[in-house]
């Protein structure tokens, strides 16, 4: 192995190294984690890519700001314990984040490696660290500041919840998260299936948390146990409220037959088999009907998601029906690669016009039409539209929905004074992230729509730099921070 005295061109010439995989027949028959990792000999050479950039683009394109050329020279070097202190500089779950985010539309798009061969694979990296930090029991937490006094509730220990309270248990601030369901993690428990993110990592980053001093209280329904008025009341005596509860309302498409027996949306199926263990029944007593014949409306993250759950269910044939193109699936490339690899129908250009149901109310078969793609419409995008004539049947006996969720309505609902959007999402200052009511601040899905979790962890990143400050200011130490409505989310 060498040291980094290679020259750029002969780092250049090195392929980009590949990530080991359980083979597609065999975990199509398990939930077990489908990538297993860099091993360290692959990770250093990975590394060794790196070019060293003056100006790294890279970093500018990390959401939560990795200094990302600095810890892949100490994987190069084999100082792995350095390297994982690095990427904690600035995010609290590496070992997600090296999973689950869409490193080849941020940080890796912006890659100089990339502009001639394949990029840096930053993710695989920041994965393979924090996984040797994990295996090797040398796990450091941050320092944290001497206690100011002041106490900050957090809605919702989804990312953006988790990494708003890290920062400002940093800080020296009491932190509390409020988590509606039975298991803190947000849609990283309910939503991500297991072979794609071990619930065992997030248990672990969760338990770091709680090792900082955050306090997590499940089971606690913000809006029904308490509101965030009386979060901020006499009662609970809280400084400052974040709120953080994602983008959890399902989208139907409104065709005839979404309420007959068999219909899921993609939230209710993923959270029956990922948070309530439903793949494990009857050792875990949540049934979830496994059809011989299923259907995928959507094809992008939480649909792969769907399709390959439903095969690891057992179904016999698993059929993606999305009315675009393969070019425009909205998916990582990643987990369109391993859904084609395990076997899933894709029928592109296809679109659902009516659910059909036998005499009991259950699916049998789903209506649909050829689409082709017309003049690019607002988003820049081609409008897909219908093709006369061209409808047939397709039999199948369950379909999910995976075509998008909107805001959780309920702390919206009974919170007063919350500028809401025309798309029902919480309005910002766009510095600061607090809303139109002082003292209370938002991030993440609630706020832009359904978007990746490093994005929803920058944006409680930066709320927490928001609360920080305001909290400053509170004590006489500053001045309260000025307001500015941010635009809209795109689409």
């Amino acid at each position: 192995m060498t040291t980094g005295k290679l020259s750029p061109k002969e780092r250049m010439q090195i392929p980009r190294q590949p990530m080991p995989c359980q083979d597609p027949h065999e975990r199509v028959l398990n939930f077990a984690e489908v990538a297993l990792g860099l091993t360290p000999e692959l990770a250093r050479r990975e590394a060794e890519r790196c070019l060293e950039c003056k100006d790294p683009k890279c970093v500018a394109g990390c959401p939560v700001g990795i200094d990302i050329p600095r810890f892949l020279v100490e994987i190069r070097e084999g100082r792995f314990d350095e390297a994982i202190r690095i990427v904690k500089e600035t995010n609290t779950l590496p070992a997600i984040c090296g999973r689950v985010c869409p490193q080849e539309d941020q940080c890796e798009q912006v890659c100089i490696v990339g502009k001639k061969k394949d990029p840096v694979a930053i993710g695989r990296l920041e994965r393979f660290v924090a996984d040797w930090e994990r295996d090797h029991g040398t796990v450091e937490l941050p320092v944290c500041e001497e206690p100011t006094g002041f106490k900050v509730a957090i809605v919702g220990s989804g990312p953006s919840g988790l990494a708003c309270a890290a920062e400002l248990a940093r800080n020296g601030h009491s932190v509390t998260i409020f988590e509606a369901l039975h298991k803190p993690g947000g849609v990283l428990v309910y939503g991500i299936p297991e072979f794609r993110l071990p619930k065992e990592i997030v248990r672990w980053e969760i338990e770091n948390l709680e090792k900082m001093g955050v306090e997590i209280r499940c089971n606690f329904v913000v809006g029904k146990t308490a509101t965030v008025e009386e979060l901020m009341g006499e009662e609970w005596g809280f400084d400052a409220v974040f709120i953080g509860t994602g983008a959890g309302l399902p989208y139907f498409m409104g065709i005839p037959g979404e309420n007959l027996i068999g219909v899921y949306s993609a939230n209710e199926y993923l959270t029956r088999v990922n948070l309530m263990k439903g793949y494990r029944f009857p050792e875990f007593d949540t049934p979830v009907k496994v059809g011989k014949r299923i259907a995928v409306v959507g094809s992008g993250n939480v649909a792969m998601d769907c399709l390959r759950t439903a095969l690891r269910l057992g179904a016999e044939e698993v059929i993606c029906l999305y009315r675009r193109t393969r070019a425009e699936s909205p998916a990582r490339l990643e987990e369109l690669e391993h859904a084609e690899e395990e076997g899933i129908d894709f029928r592109w250009l296809t679109s659902p016009v009516e659910i059909l149901g036998d005499d009991e109310g259950r699916v049998r078969a789903v209506r649909v039409i050829k689409m082709e793609l017309g003049e690019p419409d607002e988003s820049g995008r081609r409008r897909p539209k219908p093709i006369e004539g061209s409808e047939y049947t397709i039999d199948i006996d369950e379909i999910v929905m995976a075509i998008g969720q909107g805001p959780n309505p309920l702390v919206l609902q009974t919170t007063p004074g919350l500028e809401l959007n025309r798309w029902g999402n919480i309005v910002v200052d766009e510095v600061t992230m607090m809303t139109s009511i002082p003292g209370v601040f938002a991030g993440g899905d609630i706020v832009t729509g359904a978007a990746t979790v490093i994005l929803a962890m920058g944006a409680g990143k930066k709320a927490a730099a928001g609360i920080h400050d305001y909290l400053l200011g509170k004590g006489g130490l500053g001045g309260e921070p000025r307001r500015e409505v941010a635009a809209p989310p795109a689409g």
